[in-house]
């Protein structure tokens, strides 16, 4: 991944959060054709030396796993998109003062790198389907848990996935937020975001913490 030095965000607890934030990860790998990717819910394991670790699920009919478990010595590469949003060059106050200006996207991304362990353990698959199931429904007022279904249906459901264990070697953060724009076009830029026809609250709020324009 291409990070110029304002943009490289290198921080393990920022990295972390946004994985957990948005969780469906890109996952790419190499094949006998070419690249195969798949979009994957994960979860992260952030207390693993040294930076991390993912565990996921997919479906027994996908060949991608197979793949993975032939070429186990193989990195795979994991992409996790944050929040993004376009920017106009109306946004900028140089646009007033030069003209000068063109359009860009803003956006907070993290790649990861490592290999992967295949899971073919019935414990291993109860628990991870258990746990992910928590991250998601923990927050609602009557989150449902797998225990709700009836254990046989849950045991067969398990029989159709299977595990994937990633320890993290390699993890990037790129965060493109308006931090080479100056100051004021910074601000245009945040308060074009918060505006009624663009509404990108979060990344409004990236563009402000990562321009030091909180509390301005």
């Amino acid at each position: 991944m291409y990070e110029p030095p304002h943009f490289k965000e290198t921080r393990p607890d920022v990295l972390h959060g946004l994985i957990r934030a948005h969780p469906l990860g890109l996952l790419i790998s190499n094949g006998p054709d070419g690249p195969v990717a798949n979009a994957i819910p994960f979860l992260l394991d952030a207390d693993v030396p040294p930076n991390g670790r993912l565990r996921a699920h997919v479906a027994r009919a996908n060949p991608q796993w197979r793949l993975l478990a032939d070429n186990a010595a193989s990195p795979v590469l994991i992409v996790f998109q944050g929040s993004d949003a376009y920017v106009t060059p109306s946004w900028y106050e140089t646009k007033r003062e030069t003209g000068k200006v063109v359009p860009t996207w803003n956006y907070a991304i993290v790649q990861v790198r490592g290999t992967v362990k295949v899971m073919d353990d019935q414990d291993w698959l109860a628990r991870q389907i258990a746990d992910l199931t928590a991250s998601q429904e923990g927050a609602r007022k009557a989150p449902w848990a797998v225990t709700d279904a009836p254990a046989p249906f849950i045991q067969s459901q398990i029989k159709g996935i299977i595990g994937l264990e990633i320890d993290i070697s390699e993890i990037h953060g790129k965060w493109k937020v308006s931090q080479n724009r100056p100051v004021a076009d910074r601000a245009g830029v945040a308060q074009g975001l918060e505006s009624e026809d663009h509404r990108s609250p979060d990344m409004a709020s990236l563009v402000r913490s990562y321009g030091g324009l909180d509390g301005n």
